[in-house]
This record gives C-alpha cells, sequence and structure tokens, in this order.
C-alpha cells in the first residue's frame, strides 16, 4: 500500500471554531479508513499577536515544527502551507480567503462562505483563474451519514421525493447569555454579519439542499423560488428568527416542483433536553417513505428510514477518534463529546485534502455553483426582509481594513 500524502494545513485565526478544526486534524485518518492522505499543523496566525498563535498551537497539540505567526500576510506567503483553513468571522470571509487566493494557496472557508452572492462569485472566478482549491467548510455534509441519506433518495428507496422541512433553532436567550456587552456578540452584531440566518439557518438550507438540489442530475438543477419572514432582534437589528419556503424546479415527467421548508431562530430549540426526545430535525418525504435525522442538526448521529410497506430502519452513527482511554477530547462551544470521539470536522478535511493531492478544485458534495446558489437564497431572504449588513463588509472592494 502506498504511504499517505501529507496535506500541510495553515490555520487562518485562532477562535474556538478554528481550535475545534484543528484538534480534529490531529486525529489520524485511518480511525475512519482513509489511508490515501495525512493531515499536518503547518502554520497558524492570529491578527491579534504570535503569542496567541503559538500558545493556539500548543492547546490544539500541533507538532513542534509548526510555525505562529502574528499576521495573516506572514502565513499565506508560508511556502511549506498546502492549503488555508479560513475561521474568522462571516464579515471577513471575503477579505481573508481573497488574501490566500491572491497568495496562491488553496482555501477552506468556514461557512456562510462569504455575507452575498457577489462576494462568493468574485472568489470562485480568482480560484479559477489561479486554478486553486476553493470549498465552503459546511462539514455535515461530508458526514458518512449525509452521504446515506442522499443515497436513499438517489436510490429511489423512498421514492420521488416532494419536500424537504429542516430546523436549527438554539434557544441562546440572547439578552442573559451574551453578557453585559451582548450587542457585540458575533450571534447578534450586524457588524459581524451576525444573526440566525448565516450561523444557524445555513444548516437548515444544507439539508434542504443537498436532499432536493443535490440529489439531482447536475444538468437539472435550478435555483429555486424564495418565500421568506424574518424576526429582527431589535436592539441591532440582526434576524433573530427567520424562515424559509423554497420551492425548487423539477420536471413534471420526473415529479414536478418540490418545496423545501427551512427555519431557524435564537429562541427556541429543536433539541430542548439534548438527547433528541423532541424528534427529528430533518424530515425528507417520499412517495414511498420518508426519513428521519435526529439532532442536533449540525452533528446529526442517529437516522431512521420509514417505509410504507412496514420497513422501519434505525441506524446510529458514532464519530471516530482516538478512542476511549486516549485522554483526548474535542468539542465546540462549551459541548464536549465524549472521550475519544471526534467532533467530525475531520471529514470536510479529508475531502479537501484528497481534493489538493487530486488535484480537483472543489467539492465532491458541494460545489462552488451550488455554494453560490445558497448564498443567492439567503441574499434573498435578506431583501425580502430588509436585513442590510455594513456598506463595508458587503463591498467588493479588496483590499479593505476593518
Amino acid at each position: 500500500m502506498p504511504e499517505p500524502k501529507v496535506v500541510k494545513w495553515g490555520i487562518l485565526a485562532t477562535g474556538g471554531i478554528a481550535e475545534t478544526f484543528t484538534k480534529d486534524l490531529t486525529v489520524d485518518p485511518k480511525t475512519r479508513g482513509v489511508t490515501s492522505i495525512k493531515h499536518e499543523i503547518a502554520a497558524a496566525a492570529s491578527s491579534s499577536s504570535i503569542s496567541r498563535a503559538d500558545d493556539f498551537l500548543k492547546k490544539v497539540g500541533a507538532p513542534s515544527s509548526a510555525k505562529a505567526y502574528g499576521s495573516y500576510q506572514e502565513l499565506v506567503n508560508d511556502k511549506d502551507v498546502d492549503i488555508i483553513y479560513v475561521a474568522t468571522p462571516h464579515s471577513h470571509h471575503y477579505q481573508n480567503a481573497r488574501l490566500c487566493l491572491e497568495a496562491g494557496k488553496n482555501v477552506l472557508c468556514e461557512k456562510a462562505f462569504t455575507v452575498n452572492e457577489p462576494q462568493l462569485r468574485k472568489l470562485v472566478e480568482i480560484a479559477k483563474a489561479k486554478n486553486l482549491f476553493l470549498m465552503e467548510a459546511v462539514w455535515t455534509r461530508y458526514f458518512p451519514l449525509s452521504i446515506y441519506v442522499r443515497e436513499q433518495i438517489t436510490s429511489g428507496r423512498i421514492g420521488t421525493v416532494y419536500r424537504t422541512v429542516a430546523d436549527l433553532s438554539m434557544a441562546d436567550d440572547p439578552q442573559n447569555k451574551y453578557g453585559p456587552d451582548g450587542n457585540k456578540h458575533r450571534m447578534v452584531n450586524v457588524d459581524l454579519a451576525g444573526g440566525a440566518l448565516l450561523d444557524l439557518g445555513i444548516y437548515a438550507l444544507t439539508w434542504v439542499f443537498q436532499t432536493l438540489y443535490h440529489t439531482l442530475p447536475e444538468g437539472d438543477r435550478k435555483a429555486p423560488s424564495v418565500l421568506s419572514t424574518m424576526v429582527k432582534y431589535e436592539p441591532t437589528g440582526a434576524d433573530e428568527s427567520t424562515a424559509m419556503l423554497l420551492t425548487f424546479p423539477r420536471d413534471a415527467k420526473k415529479g414536478g416542483p418540490m418545496h423545501g421548508i427551512a427555519t431557524t431562530g435564537l429562541r427556541t430549540s429543536i433539541n430542548p433536553d439534548n438527547k433528541g426526545t423532541a424528534g427529528p430535525c430533518v424530515r425528507v418525504y417520499g412517495d414511498k417513505g420518508e426519513i428521519q435525522i435526529f439532532p442536533p442538526t449540525f452533528r446529526p448521529t442517529k437516522t431512521k428510514v420509514i417505509l410504507a410497506d412496514g420497513t422501519v430502519e434505525d441506524k446510529v452513527w458514532e464519530q471516530p477518534g482516538p478512542g476511549k482511554g486516549s485522554g483526548w477530547t474535542n468539542g465546540f462551544g462549551g459541548t464536549m463529546q465524549a472521550e475519544g470521539e471526534g467532533q467530525g470536522m475531520f471529514w470536510e478535511a479529508d475531502e479537501a485534502a484528497m481534493a489538493v493531492v487530486e488535484g480537483r478544485k472543489e467539492g465532491r458534495f458541494e460545489g462552488l455553483e451550488e455554494s453560490c446558489v445558497i448564498m443567492g437564497v439567503m441574499d434573498e431572504v435578506r431583501n425580502q426582509n430588509g436585513l442590510v449588513y455594513p456598506e463595508k463588509i458587503e463591498s467588493l472592494e479588496y483590499p479593505l481594513e476593518f
């Protein structure tokens, strides 16, 4: 068996999501049956100080050879880095991802990809011109669970699919949870493109798109029409609750149009007891059965297929990792997984690394055009409800200092 190809990662930003992703990079891919590639943390950069980057590398268990940088420019100039993971807030994605691309670096960029579709179209244009890999880090798409769900649809097992309903709501109680300076918190701060839509709603949209759009033959995929409604968080004007009804065109001979219903909010929860007792967070309806996906929407580990003939198939999807007794843990937002169990962000890292090795320029399970269409849907939702972010973070101008 050939030796795995080593892909060297640079981490741009050192916040919570960067820590979770980078810790998952340290998990041996063989623990999840991946033998063609191996991840190496080559460098990390903090925009505030080199010491913060150094502390980050030590905290995530990076090798001693990993370099710490006190600026993003130094990171993108590092010739040893093959691909950069962009982990800044949505508001900064366009500027930061473009910095990487302009420097000739492949990019895996956190969701939501950018603040608007024109920004993403520009990044795609640059990536194609420079022959670089570019992918949105919608980690859920790359879970074996998600692949299984899509296979149930494309195989015809639940018949012709007509509707998907998906929700991600987190019951954050913004007035109390975010503290005395809460209006500056990234979840509600419009200067950081805050609000439920771009941070949480993207997951509900991900399930709608990967079951109704991505499962169609590529030539049959068309952007949906959009109807939406929104409740604003009064102190800042960000959205605290958003509901979207998407109608996907489909040839009448293949079943006709499909509906996707995606909802998100800050004050309620799809999973109030954190045990899945409330039921599924996603339901995919076909004329021969349905697929249920159980919460959390972003990291589901349980599915149920229910068929019209009486068949019921429950499956539990455990996340691999170093295993019990390893002393290793990972998690996000104050929630830790069981000892030795990965968060699951390594699946998207595997896809990105394999693409770099194979010479592919986009992900297999969400291509760049699909990412653009989803950004366009969120643009339309904001337009219908008068949600506008500051001109600086909506701008295509580059470079800009925030």
